[in-house]
């Protein structure tokens, strides 16, 4: 068994299960969707990002750039929240569902990941 590839497994599931929590639920219900969820997302999937780093195969490049584009909508979405967090105002539903909608995104990026993992691992030859 390859450590290496334990580790980036998990990470890249822990990413797509965290960011799946934070956007489950009304998109204009503020109380379904918890901000430290939101900023755990964040933090697995830059690590994500920086564990897909060095990979030289068509496949590691793929891997590489939903990362970056989760990693991206993901801390857009924590930059809205916590600026319209800032306001004197509680959330509107508007506000919310932009942040979920960007998370949402950030979803779909996570899933197109995961499953280039479970590729990669099906096609896996042992030699």
């Amino acid at each position: 068994m390859n450590l290496e590839k334990v580790v980036f497994s998990f990470v890249v599931l822990l990413a797509g299960t965290l960011n799946f929590g934070f956007f489950v639920g009304d998109l204009g219900d503020v109380n379904l969707h918890s901000p430290w969820e939101l900023y755990s997302a964040v933090v697995v999937n830059i690590i994500a990002l920086v564990l897909k780093f060095g990979d030289r195969t068509q496949i590691g490049a793929t891997h590489l750039a939903t990362s970056l584009v989760a990693s991206l909508q993901l801390v857009g979405a924590a930059a809205f929240l916590i600026y319209w967090s800032a306001q004197s105002t509680p959330l509107e539903p508007a506000e919310i569902s932009t942040v979920v909608s960007l998370s949402g995104g950030a979803l779909l990026a996570n899933v197109v990941s995961i499953i280039l993992l479970v590729i990669e691992t099906i096609s896996f030859q042992r030699r």
